[in-house]
């Protein structure tokens, strides 16, 4: 629901200003029908259940991360079970927040993320391309890894807060003995004095701080086209930054030099007399 197409239609119009073009058009929701096969599959093979806790109970008897996490009472239900409640959740048979449907994995795993995350919950929502025909939703860890096999991606790529999420990842895929994909991590771009954050950016366009996405204060790609950088000076930024794994924070004044070496080697220059 927080989803929308502007979000697409703007990364596309992004990506062709900066002189890129793409072969293939992929969306996790092309995929739902193969998610909701593989979730069927785990829970045949004994590795997922469908637990009536409520978030709060979910959340408390994960434990800490030095005190492991104590099973749901709903966690041995029967493979036939799990089927027909899983089967009743699709079918839009339990209001919201009733069910969800969780891996088995490891409750005294030191990584929390491997003590039985949740990988469907109901969601009676209109999706913006799948419209009603779905009211369960694949939680995001469990979608990634699985998009990433159906269409063989070798590497992908996301930043240094999904590290710890790459055992999860790495679970679902062995155990749907899929095609193997594997997760890179890198530091996000920091840039001194600056807003990253799309939550916090969003909030400014959402309570008008500022006239909308390309304002040419914001830090985006249409607020800085407007703003005059050109698509050459933001390559030669990112080849002079390179790639990080570790955190690090990138003087503004990188930015601005870069845009400066572009437009001398390019910028047309006049003469007038004002006066």
């Amino acid at each position: 629901i927080t989803e929308d197409t502007e979000y697409v239609e703007s990364i596309k119009a992004d990506v062709r200003w900066l002189g890129f073009d793409w072969e293939g058009e992929y969306f996790a929701s092309d995929y739902f029908p193969q998610l909701h096969a593989f979730a069927v599959k785990l829970i045949e093979i004994g590795l997922a259940y469908v637990d009536d806790s409520t978030a709060e109970e979910i959340a408390a008897g994960k434990g800490t991360p030095t005190v492991p996490g104590t099973p749901s009472p709903y966690r041995d239900r029967s493979i036939e079970e799990n089927l027909r409640l899983f089967s009743e959740m699709k079918d839009g048979k339990h209001p919201d927040g009733s069910k969800v449907l969780r891996a088995k994995i490891d409750l005294a795993s030191p990584n929390m993320h491997m003590r039985d995350p949740i990988m469907y919950r109901i969601k009676h929502a209109h999706h913006h391309r799948t419209g009603d025909q779905w009211c369960i939703y694949p939680m995001y860890d469990f979608a990634h890894g699985e998009s990433d096999s159906i269409e063989r991606i070798t590497h992908s790529i996301c930043t240094l807060e999904f590290e710890v999420h790459r055992p999860l990842y790495e679970w679902y895929i062995r155990q749907l003995g899929i095609f193997p994909s594997h997760q890179y991590e890198f530091a996000r771009l920091n840039l001194t004095y600056t807003v990253m954050s799309k939550r916090k950016l969003l909030q400014l366009v959402t309570e008008k701080y500022v006239d909308g996405w390309d304002d040419p204060r914001m830090p985006t790609l249409v607020g800085l086209r407007r703003r005059g950088y050109t698509p050459e000076s933001l390559h030669l930024f990112t080849d002079r930054i390179g790639v990080s794994k570790s955190d690090s924070w990138i003087e503004y004044s990188v930015l601005e030099g870069c845009l400066r070496e572009d437009l001398e080697n390019k910028a047309h220059r006049g003469m007038a007399v004002l006066d």
